[in-house]
């Protein structure tokens, strides 16, 4: 259910496409994330001077906030290439070899997904990130050796939505370790009015503020939901994306002021109705939503967290007052009802 969102922050087929043509090619492009960009410029301008490739450096935070862009834009300011992977794509070790024999001196290797390797690959990382070598078994039995080939010097970048589920030697390596936050609405009308320019889409300030505001802090929602605004201005709103045009198009996608659509009002809903208002743990929310866990926490739950309408308990998850009230529910002390005179009752 979650895939088929027009405000979920995973990459579509559609997403794919486009945000090839709008990603910022340059530091000096790149919208948002200001200590992030500060950072990296700092790291490239001294490895510039040293004449030595990037430090490895982990990009984390949750999906379509332009972890795959910031690699990009590194490799650009570089001038060197840049190549793509990511951790489910690499089956066996003997990928990785191929991948880390193919590089070039200070190439870019963007791994997505990195808390995705299994061990036995990240056991071949280790020494291709430390000393730059592949470490390979010939033979088998009591007369296998081991063989070790020199690789050219190069620079790692992963990306990963789940810090915690990195092993530490692995995180470790890293000599850079970046999380990247939510953006503003200012940085996402920036975004807005950079996207409109190269689709030579005509959007006053209102507009764009408007689909700015309920982007849930994320540029790969934005850039959906410019062109789902687009469509409607083309039909009905005569080609112009203006506060009301936007008001419109996005009330008919049912996203509401704050970013929310019904599934993330379903989710709340149930934690108030079904659960009296929390606590309830993770799998039996997901249950209860005939959503995959994975969805619901990497998905659903970080801008809930954000805007305050939930929180994690060791218990399990709880509605706080601000969803109530944004809800139109009276609120209620969690768990409350649980009386003798109010069991079954759903409030």
């Amino acid at each position: 259910m979650s895939t088929n969102r027009v405000v979920t922050p995973n990459s579509g087929d559609d997403d794919q496409l486009v945000e090839k043509s709008l990603r910022p090619r340059r530091l000096a492009e790149f919208i948002g994330q200001e200590k992030v960009v500060e950072q990296l410029r700092i790291a490239i301008a001294a490895a510039r001077g040293r004449g030595e490739p990037l430090d490895h450096t982990l990009l984390y935070g949750p999906p379509g906030l332009g972890k795959t862009s910031l690699a990009g834009v590194l490799a650009n300011e570089m001038g060197v290439n840049l190549r793509l992977t990511s951790g489910p794509a690499i089956e066996r070790a003997g990928d990785l070899a191929a991948i880390l024999t193919n590089l070039r001196p200070d190439d870019v290797l963007f791994i997505d997904e990195i808390h995705r390797l299994n061990r036995a690959i990240e056991e071949v990382l280790y020494p291709a990130m430390e000393d730059f070598a592949l470490d390979i078994m010939v033979g088998k039995g009591p007369s296998a050796r081991n063989l070790r080939l020199s690789l050219p010097r190069f620079t790692v970048i992963g990306a990963t939505t789940r810090l915690a589920l990195l092993t530490s030697p692995l995180r470790d390596r890293f000599g850079s370790v970046l999380r990247l936050e939510f953006y503003g609405d200012d940085a996402l009308y920036e975004i807005v009015m950079r996207a409109a320019r190269i689709f030579d889409i005509t959007a006053n300030d209102e507009g764009a503020r408007e689909i700015a505001r309920r982007a849930r802090g994320t540029p790969r929602i934005v850039n959906r939901l410019l062109r789902r605004v687009r469509d409607y201005a083309q039909v009905v709103g005569g080609g112009v994306i203006t506060h009301e045009v936007a008001r419109e198009a996005l009330a008919r996608l049912e996203v509401d002021e704050l970013g929310l659509d019904e599934n993330d009002r379903r989710l709340l809903r149930s934690i108030i109705e079904l659960f009296r208002g929390g606590p309830v743990g993770l799998s039996t929310l997901a249950a209860a939503l005939a959503e995959e866990v994975d969805a619901v926490e990497d998905v659903y739950e970080p801008f809930l967290l954000q805007l305050g309408f939930l929180q994690r308990t060791p218990r399990g998850r709880i509605a706080t007052p601000r969803a109530y009230q944004h809800l139109g529910i009276p609120y209620r002390e969690p768990g409350a009802g649980d009386g003798p005179g109010d069991q079954g009752r759903l409030w």
